[in-house]
């Protein structure tokens, strides 16, 4: 039976007091999309406003990003579809790629709390990378307690952050996951990290979107 996941992408194309252009980080939607479509896994994708996603960091030198952005599926990734006409509960998996547009327009977006909300409690499997965990901040599953709380976590990194955009981000998100009780861990800046914790599954940066996609693949295929 085929296994459908579903991308929660970003439409904001600039950030921060400095007007930064932004996007969605290209190998963070090309990398999971990639590993998944050659598993045979049906990927959708729905953004806060539907229609068109912007992107940033665009590599034509990474094959996967080049084979990707010339395929249907970009095309529709751009005609995204409007998360509030979605269900979340009807695929087996949501993945809220990062960027710095997340942190506009993702992060306490009540329809993507909803879309993780809905995931969750039909036992579904939510997974995000770098900055798209702050997607999970805000989220209360109806008891009041911080859907991160007690969970282990990973994101961008502090140390990431302080390189990168550190005067363009609303927020650290390392401070916010901690600040709602996440357990948070990091591996040094730029290299892969992963953290599964059970239907949980969190990537820290780029070079964390192809292995997320490997767990994420390896859960779906736990599912049955």
């Amino acid at each position: 039976m085929t296994k459908h996941v579903l991308f929660i992408v970003t439409n904001a194309a600039v950030i921060g007091p400095h007007n930064r252009p932004t996007g969605f980080f290209f190998a963070e939607v090309a990398h999971p999309f990639d590993v998944l479509d050659k598993a045979g896994v049906a990927v959708e994708f729905a953004s806060p406003a539907g229609g068109w996603t912007p992107f940033d960091a665009y590599d034509e030198k990474d094959a996967a990003q080049k084979e990707f952005r010339g395929s249907k599926a970009f095309r529709r990734l751009n005609r995204s579809r409007r998360l509030c006409e979605v269900n979340a509960a009807d695929y087996d998996a949501i993945l809220i790629p990062g960027g710095l547009g997340p942190m506009v327009d993702i992060q306490r977006n009540r329809e993507v709390q909803s879309a993780i909300v809905r995931a969750w409690t039909t036992s579904k499997i939510v997974s995000a990378v770098c900055h798209g965990p702050c997607s999970l901040l805000g989220v209360d599953l109806g008891d009041g307690t911080p859907f991160v709380r007690g969970k282990k976590v990973t994101g961008f990194s502090k140390k990431e952050e302080f390189d990168y955009a550190r005067e363009d981000v609303p927020f650290e998100l390392e401070d916010a996951l901690t600040g709602e009780g996440a357990i948070y861990s990091s591996a040094a800046n730029w290299e892969p990290h992963v953290v599964v914790d059970g239907r949980l599954i969190t990537g820290q940066n780029p070079a964390s979107a192809g292995p997320l996609a490997q767990e994420l693949l390896a859960a779906l295929r736990k599912q049955g």
